[in-house]
């Protein structure tokens, strides 16, 4: 078994009388992006700060690679914290320092950079996260969602191995929320790092992670994959996960698919168990989101997914549903339909969505983006995840269309 990354070992932190961490046993591995959830004051950020030695265990034993972080020597633990970065809950920008300065900070601290190398470093990640004309600014004088980027631009410009980020989407509108999502994502993909995220944003953060831990009263009650977590009997978990992930996005236009969409999804089930009313599924699939972001940038792409969630919807009936499935999916289930309407619909969708001008008002010329779109008829007894997987498999109906 490979070892892990990151281990606490019966980590136990209290504030005078307020245990926060109680025995906490965890395992974070290479490359995993882990969502830690709960409840506000169960000590998730507590548990963060002691990863990267802003806090020390009143017992038990935190271990990197094996080792105690407290029983490295200070070159060790100099090297292990130039491996690290920390995206603040609340930002921790300097107001006296501009934009381009604090993106700086690290390079400038941490590295033996050239002002140009910096420079350029700074400039890429800036560029990156379309931070534009800002350089020269103070964080009085942006918004808090540029304030969220900028933080993240510090986190990222040293290109470290393990980012630790403490609610990095609080605070920001769906778009910009889906946006930093698929940013954390994409970067996670693109150069490996070991992330590990505390979040409230559900069922979102689902979507971009491997493993979820949840902290309740200072213990560790759930420790699984996001699939794992929806079919946990524990109610502890299951109120939270449902508390946080009900409402609509309605900036986005789009049902959560672990609230109004598994709902209508049991919803149909009963109809079909109690009066054989058949239902079907269509699941598309942006399947170039990643390229998407790249060549436009993470905000526009996810401009580009909620007009894409508002045609789909255009050319539905009332009784049917649109829900988000993951960062580019989305989930259709046809109410009264069988898999042979489920087939005329999809086509005629492939015909529609080709002629509509999905990027709105926002010019790409030259540039299109594939959808890939599978359909499935619902038999009694079915499981939403068995036939999200067969969905995905027979999405042998092919389309593209021009953003522009």
């Amino acid at each position: 078994m490979a070892t892990p990354l990151i281990q606490f070992e019966k980590v136990e932190k209290a504030f005078g009388s307020n245990r926060i961490l109680k025995q906490v046993d965890i395992q974070l591995f290479q490359g995993e992006i882990t969502a830690i959830i709960g409840k506000s004051g169960m000590g998730k950020s507590v548990l963060l700060r002691h990863i990267i030695g802003l806090l020390r265990p009143d017992s038990g034993r935190v271990l990197f690679q094996g080792r105690p972080l407290l029983k490295m020597k200070r070159e060790e633990q100099r090297v292990f914290r130039e491996k690290v970065s920390y995206v603040f809950q609340g930002n921790a920008l300097f107001d006296s320092m501009t934009v381009f300065e604090n993106v700086a900070m690290p390079l400038v601290e941490k590295t033996k950079l050239s002002k140009k190398e910096i420079h350029d470093k700074v400039r890429e990640k800036l560029e990156q996260l379309e931070l534009f004309k800002v350089d020269d600014q103070y964080p009085s004088q942006i918004s808090g969602g540029m304030k969220k980027r900028v933080a993240l631009a510090r986190a990222l410009v040293t290109d470290p191995e393990i980012i630790l980020f403490d609610e990095p989407t609080t605070g920001l509108d769906p778009i910009r929320k889906h946006a930093v999502h698929h940013m954390i994502s994409d970067y996670q993909k693109r150069f490996g790092f070991t992330g590990i995220i505390v979040s409230h944003a559900i069922p979102d953060i689902f979507y971009i992670s491997q493993r979820i831990l949840m902290l309740d009263e200072g213990n560790i009650i759930f420790d699984g994959t996001p699939g794992e977590i929806q079919n946990e009997k524990n109610p502890i978990v299951q109120e939270f996960i449902k508390g946080l992930g009900s409402g609509q996005d309605h900036v986005n236009g789009m049902a959560l698919q672990q609230t109004q969409g598994e709902k209508r999804f049991h919803e149909e089930m009963d109809r079909l168990e109690r009066y054989d009313i058949p239902f079907s599924i269509i699941l598309l699939t942006i399947e170039n989101m990643d390229e998407i972001s790249l060549r436009i940038g993470h905000m526009a792409a996810q401009t580009v997914m909620k007009d894409f969630s508002t045609h789909v919807q255009k050319h539905l009936r009332i009784i049917d549903s649109c829900s988000r499935f993951e960062l580019s999916k989305l989930m259709v289930i046809l109410s009264g339909s069988n898999l042979e309407r489920a087939k005329i619909v999809c086509t005629r969708l492939s015909i529609e969505l080709s002629r509509a001008e999905v990027a709105g008002d926002h010019p790409f010329p030259d540039f299109c983006f594939f959808i890939s779109a599978g359909f499935i008829g619902v038999g009694k007894g079915d499981q939403l995840a068995n036939l999200i997987a067969s969905a995905e498999q027979k999405q042998d109906m092919r389309y593209e269309f021009r953003v522009c």
